[in-house]
């Protein structure tokens, strides 16, 4: 036998998660292995009439303290950790009477389910696993001579490597093996971790964490990254809020790098429209909304939104707030779209989409809270930054009216529309609505004057391709993401025709900025909040 085969003899079971598990300990038991398990996962195997050493056997020590301890004891962990070509190793087996172990499956005590689940303290404590985490790492290290399986899914891997190497393992498998075990032990750890973390800032800490762990779960390996050269993939959290991680793709083309994070970009913006006031519809383009707006109907909402901007709205990301409908569908089947994600479909809308076979239909299950608390994390240099996600809610801002008029009832309701949608435009950012529709939006430049016209721009192009007088700034309201550090920003809004703006207030040229909304008859509003987004 080659010396990186590796002949099993002896395994021991120990899962939560029993998928698989009859299958997987009958297929080795009848090519001899010795089956060694604790608890209950001895008791399913027994119950499926196979002979089981119980773990008590080799410790000589009985389950104690409510199954706290049971697997760490030398007979367990020797067994484990022996290297089986080193002499002193050998010899130390010997001298104990410990026997090898040449196979672990273990899962872990479902701590993530538990914590997501809202347990209780005691409940989530009770539910960090120790001994597995120790065997699976035990394992793991040892693995030029151990197989360990941490997944229901590898159990007929490891049985066709047996089949096909006499019984043994390779060591290339053993190593990707081994790979996945140290990664779902930091993920584990991961998240008891961020629970205690959370745990702490909800009692009063304010210092951030001296480490921080994130971790995740494959969900698809992605053809490339942002550029065919680059390589990604798409990682799951524990307990995703719904959205793209969530979704099924009912159809269409493989969703590339891009498509998942304007996907996403898409589906949170619209999840800031309650689906129980109004229906919304988003569209994205390169992470930036091009339209977005509230109606009547989904069929309304998306035309209001697609008015906005109807060059870029080509090939488009599409998000509504709630189910997709055949109407709405038909409609948005006209023009190329990429992605559609929604929380639900019809029937008809389904049919309908499947015949534009390369566009990717995404049904999450549900909206994701735009308020819910939560971190971002983007890398640097050698580094992450960490941050909470922004949660500001235009309903419970307190703002604050600082111009000689008052803004009507209409202008505020389109000054808090605004700033929902300003929140998810890359700064810096103006955003004119009318009437629960974006009617220009100005993205990511560097000057906020920039952004103030380049959306007038799009407003009048829109227009003129609409057969329309004039743009659909005349009457708007514009949102700032930021204070306007001086008058111009102010004066280039008021020149496209907005009646009324929100911005969060703070510049020391707060007073020229407000005469200046005074002289042009503006209602001005300050929101107290900077919404920047890079």
């Amino acid at each position: 036998m080659s010396k990186h085969l590796r002949r099993v003899t002896r395994a021991l079971l120990s899962v939560s998660d029993k998928r698989g598990l009859a299958a997987f300990a009958r297929a080795l038991a009848e090519r001899g292995v010795e089956l060694v398990s604790t608890g209950g996962t001895a008791r399913a195997l027994a119950a499926e009439g196979l002979i089981v050493v119980d773990v008590a056997e080799l410790t000589g020590f009985p389950e104690m303290m409510d199954g706290r301890v049971k697997t760490l004891h030398p007979n367990v962990h020797g067994g484990l950790l022996a290297i089986r070509s080193e002499a002193s190793h050998v010899a130390a087996m010997e001298a104990h009477g410990i026997r090898p172990i040449d196979l672990v499956a273990v899962n872990l005590y479902p701590f993530e389910d538990t914590a997501a689940g809202g347990g209780a303290y005691a409940e989530c404590v009770e539910n960090i696993d120790i001994g597995g985490p120790a065997m699976i790492r035990a394992a793991a290290k040892n693995h030029a001579d151990v197989a360990v399986v941490i997944d229901p899914a590898d159990y007929d891997s490891v049985l066709a490597e047996l089949n096909a190497h006499g019984g043994a393992t390779t060591l290339a498998l053993r190593q990707r093996l081994a790979a996945k075990a140290y990664a779902r032990t930091a993920a584990y750890d991961a998240a008891i971790a961020n629970w205690f973390a959370e745990r702490l800032a909800q009692e009063g800490e304010t210092r951030p964490p001296a480490w921080r762990t994130f971790a995740g779960r494959l969900r698809q390996a992605l053809r490339y990254g942002e550029n065919p050269h680059q390589r990604a993939a798409f990682y799951a959290e524990a307990q995703p809020r719904f959205g793209v991680t969530t979704a099924e793709q009912l159809q269409g083309l493989e969703l590339s790098y891009i498509n998942i994070l304007d996907a996403d970009a898409a589906f949170e913006l619209v999840a800031e429209f309650d689906p129980r006031i109004s229906p919304a519809v988003s569209i994205i383009k390169h992470a930036n909304p091009c339209g977005v707006a509230t109606g009547a109907t989904f069929k309304d909402a998306y035309a209001r939104a697609v008015a906005c901007d109807p060059v870029s709205r080509f090939g488009g990301i599409i998000a509504l707030n709630g189910p997709l409908d055949g109407e709405t569908a038909a409609a948005i089947v006209k023009t190329v779209t990429d992605v559609i994600i929604v929380p639900e479909a019809d029937v008809e809308a389904r049919a309908l989409i499947a015949k534009r076979r390369n566009t990717r239909l995404l049904v999450a299950g549900g909206l994701p809270d735009p308020y819910a608390k939560g971190w971002t994390v983007r890398s640097v240099a050698g580094g992450l930054l960490v941050q909470t996600r922004d949660d500001a809610n235009a309903d419970e801002l307190n703002f604050k009216v600082v111009t000689k008029r008052q803004p009507t009832a209409n202008e505020l309701a389109d000054l808090k529309f605004a700033f929902r949608v300003c929140k998810h435009v890359k700064s810096n950012t103006i955003v004119y609505a009318k009437d629960g529709a974006t009617v220009g939006i100005g993205a990511g430049q560097m000057s906020r004057v920039d952004s103030a016209r380049i959306a007038a721009m799009k407003a009048r192009d829109a227009a003129q391709a609409a057969g329309l007088s004039e743009p659909a700034t005349i009457g708007s309201v514009a949102a700032s993401d930021a204070f306007f550090p001086f008058a111009d920003g102010l004066l280039a809004v008021a020149e496209a025709g907005a009646t009324a703006v929100i911005q969060p207030g703070g510049a020391m040229r707060d007073n020229e900025v407000i005469a200046a909304a005074d002289a042009a008859g503006l209602a001005m509003v300050f929101s107290g909040v900077r919404q920047f987004r890079h």
